[in-house]
């Protein structure tokens, strides 16, 4: 195994200033598509995998600054067949993490098969089996919604043209609340072809807030694209849209899809990404507020914030998902990935020495590469 380059740190390894501040991005490393929840006084964060295993890494904060990971929900890459080798364009595409009905659920969309679901009672697992919500070509960016106020669940996807000859848009389906059947055929929600100026539409994250369907989305591409919101009364629409954060005079080019989440101290909070080339997708918080006309604020009126106060909570100390390993008693860390499905181990000689066996995958991709 080889480590990939390591990114450029933030003093301690982390983006806390220690003076009540924090400097942008707050995981300066490749986490796309990052998605955020909170459940109680802890966030939780997962992102995208694609062709990696173990796949779907799942980190902790009490903070939204400071940032450890805690493990991983994916084992293997399914259908075991399809990921012998490596494939970094497939797999894991944009998972969604929420919590409901007393479980944590993680949706993804691999665009060569469907949308995928896995959950489990606690989040360090063990998760279920994936279980294929809906198969086909290009189905991607997949985000679930429980609505409590009506007890109904939907889902929202976007599409990848590579496989389905079709982007720049969103469809919605009703589905069961055990996530394991959608109710309808799907209609689209928003189709970006009909906004002027608007294209590659995707990354959709859905939520119920103010007695309104909301769908935060990216458009305009990973490298100069903005970050959109929709609205609409009903959950099949129509929707209004409003550019709610872009690069504007900063030099953050492109903030791109990311996650809303409220903190227990009430207060607003949006994660996303921007393209940093060798560094890959880095990760970046926005304060979020909302306008007299209940549309969101992210950042400073609309642009990224190079550095602001943290979010209220709970004294932390410093900490940053790993970068490098040093392989305390021979065995490597939690940080790496292979870049395929391993064989089953030898289990003598892995019980042993802690390492994979030597007819696995040649290189694995740790969190310290792009």
């Amino acid at each position: 195994m080889t480590p990939g380059p390591r990114p450029a740190a933030h003093p301690l390894g982390t983006a806390d200033l220690g003076d009540g501040t924090y400097r942008n991005p707050v995981l300066h490393a490749d986490w796309s598509d990052p998605d955020v929840l909170a459940v109680g006084g802890d966030f939780y964060l997962t992102a995208s995998s694609f062709g990696r295993v173990p796949g779907l890494p799942l980190l902790h904060s009490r903070d939204l600054v400071n940032w450890t990971l805690v493990g991983h929900a994916l084992e293997r890459l399914t259908p075991e067949a399809a990921f012998t080798a490596p494939r970094h364009d497939g797999g894991v595409w944009a998972p969604s993490l929420r919590h409901a009905d007393g479980r944590f659920w993680i949706f993804w969309g691999d665009p060569d098969h469907g949308v995928y679901q896995i959950s489990a009672e606690d989040v360090r697992g063990p998760w279920t089996t994936p279980h294929l919500l809906k198969e086909g070509k290009g189905l991607i960016d997949a985000c679930p919604l429980w609505d409590e106020e009506t007890g109904e669940a939907y889902l929202v996807h976007a599409w990848a043209r590579s496989r389905a000859g079709i982007k720049n848009r969103l469809t919605g389906h009703r589905m069961s609340r055990d996530g394991r059947t959608l109710l309808d055929e799907g209609r689209i929600l928003v189709d970006g072809d009909r906004i002027p100026g608007w294209f590659t539409l995707e990354g959709p994250k859905l939520y119920r807030h103010d007695g309104w369907f909301w769908i935060l989305a990216p458009a305009g591409g990973v490298e100069t694209g903005w970050q959109g919101a929709f609205r609409s009364r009903d959950f099949a629409g129509p929707y209004e849209e409003r550019t709610v954060l872009a690069q504007g005079r900063t030099g953050v080019n492109g903030p791109h899809q990311g996650g809303w989440v409220r903190t227990p101290a009430g207060e607003d909070w949006f994660l996303h990404f921007q393209a940093r080339g060798p560094y890959g997708r880095v990760v970046h918080l926005q304060p979020m507020t909302w306008d007299e006309d209940g549309w969101p604020v992210m950042g400073d009126a609309g642009e990224p914030v190079a550095r602001h106060r943290k979010p209220a909570a709970p004294p932390q100390p410093p900490a940053a998902p790993a970068t490098d390993d040093t392989f305390p008693g021979g065995r490597f860390g939690p940080q790496w990935q292979w870049t395929a499905n391993p064989p089953a181990p030898d289990p003598v000689r892995t019980a042993s020495t802690g390492t994979a066996p030597p007819d696995g995958p040649s290189s694995t991709a740790g969190r310290g590469c792009a």
